[in-house]
């Protein structure tokens, strides 16, 4: 990263007592419960809360402040129909250069923690990036999303964002 977008962007509080550190909302125990069983058939409603927050720790990859923080995903920005679920978040600046970055980022969280049944949509918030459009394609496009996991580098700089912050 060589030019930092927002280089002193607004923070918001945050709601601590429901931070956690997702990795999956699916849980796995010492009896053996798990994908191998009869509760992969069972079908286990979602909220939009749910998907906050696992979300909501995601780090901006230029600071070192959650997607919460900097208020660019909130629980509001979240819909869900059945297995559709539709993803808006709100960049911190029009023309900010990280908004794929931050899809991606969302993408894998969701990817990674959700039954394959979901089908995810992921926009950036109608009117707050001069791109919109163009980062929306990327971000919903399986062939462009297949292939931007298949750059190490992109990947590593996903996960820096899942885990720690700032890369």
């Amino acid at each position: 990263m060589s030019e930092i977008y927002n280089p002193n962007p607004v923070i918001f509080s945050t709601n601590k007592q429901s931070k956690s550190n997702i990795h999956s909302i699916w849980l796995q125990d010492d009896e053996g419960y798990g994908s191998d069983t009869y509760f992969d058939d069972i079908v286990e409603p979602i909220d939009q809360n749910e998907i906050f927050d696992l979300i909501r720790t995601i780090y901006d990859p230029e600071h070192p402040n959650t997607l919460e923080e900097l208020n660019v995903v909130s629980a509001p920005q979240i819909k869900i129909s059945g297995n559709h679920l539709h993803v808006e978040f709100t960049p911190t600046v029009p023309h900010c250069g990280m908004s794929t970055l931050i899809g991606l980022s969302i993408r894998v969280r969701l990817m990674r923690s959700l039954p394959d049944r979901f089908k995810v949509d992921i926009v950036v918030k109608p009117g707050s990036h001069q791109s919109e459009l163009a980062v929306n394609k990327q971000l919903n496009d399986k062939e462009r999303v297949a292939a931007a996991l298949e750059n190490p580098a992109l990947v590593k700089t996903i996960e820096a964002t899942l885990q720690q912050g700032v890369v």
